[in-house]
């Protein structure tokens, strides 16, 4: 029987591919019916979303149920990319962009260390039920990324009144991979020593991330779905896990 943790994650799953779908459905339709029903070739107010900033939700996908049950809080994630809007000739309300940029997650555990400094071939994750442990404990992980994306704009004359899809694809490398654990407590919970431990480690991670984008909304504001492709984690290290992030981006300059 699933958990209400794994009933989470099968829902995000399954909104990150219905977003896919909205947005290729919606893409699709719109070039079948884009007649020349207007003369977009003189069309210059194209805003061309240069900057895009986004929050999301974010949750690891396929981890152990030992794991999973674990995490608390809310997981989440910051997203900023500075892209290069190349409108189509003929056709602007179809552009392709490209840029650079960078990308956040950070998770949150009850009682469970995660030995990032471990020599093991293994990653250790520990159940602290009966152990010292910090009563905030957190994994973060960042990226530099390339992200490439196929847009649509259904009004560029007026593009932060007009509804807008992407479709794409992102490539980063890690920067940076951390646990941070603050105020030590014993296994009743009582605090043993207020101060913070962070380790960082990058040894047990795949150091590419490859991840499959869509977005659809509003004028200079849409939903947005990243879901990573490859593993999250190095073969044999632990359970093959992948970052899946839903949220807000906020775009328009």
């Amino acid at each position: 029987m699933l958990t209400q943790g794994a009933s989470t994650f099968a829902n995000q799953d399954q909104f990150m591919k219905k977003l896919l779908l909205v947005v290729i459905a919606f893409i699709t339709v719109s070039v079948a019916s884009a007649q020349k029903k207007k003369d977009w070739t003189k069309v210059t107010g194209r805003a061309g979303d240069h900057i895009m900033m986004q929050l999301s939700y974010d949750m690891m996908m396929g981890v152990a149920d030992s794991v999973k049950d674990r995490m608390k809080g809310i997981p989440r994630g910051f997203n900023a990319y500075v892209m290069l809007d190349k409108v189509f000739k003929g056709s602007p309300r179809f552009s392709v962009a490209f840029g650079v940029g960078f990308s956040s997650s950070s998770f949150y555990f009850k009682k469970l260390g995660i030995d990032l400094k471990s020599t093991n071939t293994t990653l250790p994750f520990i159940n602290q039920d009966s152990l010292n442990h910090f009563k905030k404990n957190k994994l973060a992980i960042s990226y530099l990324e390339i992200p490439i994306e196929l847009r649509f704009s259904s009004d560029p004359e007026n593009d932060t009144k007009s509804i807008k899809a992407a479709i794409g694809f992102k490539i980063g490398t890690m920067l940076n991979a951390h646990t941070k654990g603050k105020t030590l407590q014993d296994k009743n919970d009582k605090t043993i020593y207020n101060y913070t431990q962070k380790e960082t480690s990058r040894r047990y991670f795949n150091s590419t991330r490859m991840a499959a984008t869509a977005r659809i909304g509003y004028g200079n504001f849409s939903i947005f779905g990243s879901y990573q492709i490859n593993n999250l984690f190095k073969d044999g290290v632990a359970k093959d896990s992948k970052v899946l992030q839903v949220g807000l981006t906020l775009s328009g300059l």
